[in-house]
């Protein structure tokens, strides 16, 4: 799914309340609101700051739902250098360790990357060039805010309690204003559903819904069809910070306009540790 996962996100961030009546009223919607909007960030900036483990499991499905094919990959998980949103080295295959031998061919092949990027900027211009591209991810990711403003009825509908954390359940309608962005378009094809953190303001799940046909760019011709759901899921690490800790979609298409394809995939992410340029040797910027 990329860089558009983003947007299932951003369709947790904002609210317009017109809560239900509760034992408890539900919190008042602009100071709540405003807080939950200095929290916000996308999974890639979230993330940028650690090295993790990622558990990706993907799998062909046929007409009756039967699983005929599956690919489960383990990953280590760096920030990436300017222009790349990560960096993955495989470690396992199909339950099986990657031989020691491709393991250091690829250390080698990555050392050689960030060695030859910074002869190319230098090190000062890569830490600027990162910054910059830092800069156009957060404008795009406002923006995509803004719009979800225009394109949805949001509602907080009631409290739920979930991994022993209070949160406000809210859902998302488009109400057929035209958007104004890319992600904006995306968006008006899916409903979702979401629950926020009371206590801290930070989003614990999102689950999305398409309500219309989508394509989308996988490679191969494929559309997300009205019905599916995508769920996003976010836990406290450490108990001082929300990082994501699984995502699962689906999709279906044809491979060169004949065989139909339906996929399903689950990414389950693990072991969050803070990243050190001083030990996380194979992408750090400079020897």
């Amino acid at each position: 799914m990329g860089r558009r996962v983003l947007i299932p996100w951003a369709l947790a961030c904002a609210f317009v309340a017109t809560g239900a009546s509760q034992e408890r009223p539900l919190p008042e919607f602009k100071s709540f609101s405003a807080k939950v909007r200095e929290h916000l960030a996308t999974d890639e900036e979230r993330q940028s700051g650690y090295v993790f483990t990622e558990r990706r499991t993907e799998q062909k499905v046929d007409g009756s739902g039967k699983v005929t094919d599956e690919s489960v990959k383990v990953f280590e998980v760096y920030p990436g250098l300017d222009g790349e949103e990560r960096y993955r080295r495989l470690i396992e295959e199909n339950g099986k360790p990657i031989p020691a031998d491709k393991l250091a061919r690829q250390d080698r092949d990555r050392k050689q990357e960030v060695d030859d990027y910074v002869r190319r900027t230098g090190q000062a211009s890569a830490r600027e060039s990162q910054r910059r591209e830092q800069e156009k991810r957060r404008r795009r990711y406002s923006a995509a805010l803004d719009d979800l403003f225009r394109v949805y009825d949001i509602k907080l509908v009631r409290r739920e309690r979930i991994d022993g954390h209070d949160t406000i359940f809210a859902t998302l309608i488009p109400n057929g204003v035209k958007p104004l962005t890319d992600d904006g378009q995306m968006m008006v094809h899916f409903s979702a559903r979401a629950w926020v953190s009371e206590s801290d303001y930070e989003l614990v799940r999102v689950e999305a819904e398409a309500i219309k046909d989508l394509s989308i760019g996988m490679g191969l011709l494929a559309r997300v069809h009205k019905g599916t759901v995508a769920s996003f899921e976010r836990r406290m690490v450490n108990n001082e910070v929300w990082l994501p800790a699984k995502v699962t979609w689906t999709a279906s298409g044809r491979l060169l306009l004949l065989k139909r394809l339906r996929l399903r995939g689950v990414s389950e992410f693990s072991g969050y540790r803070k990243f050190s340029v001083d030990t996380d040797w194979r992408i750090r910027e400079s020897p």
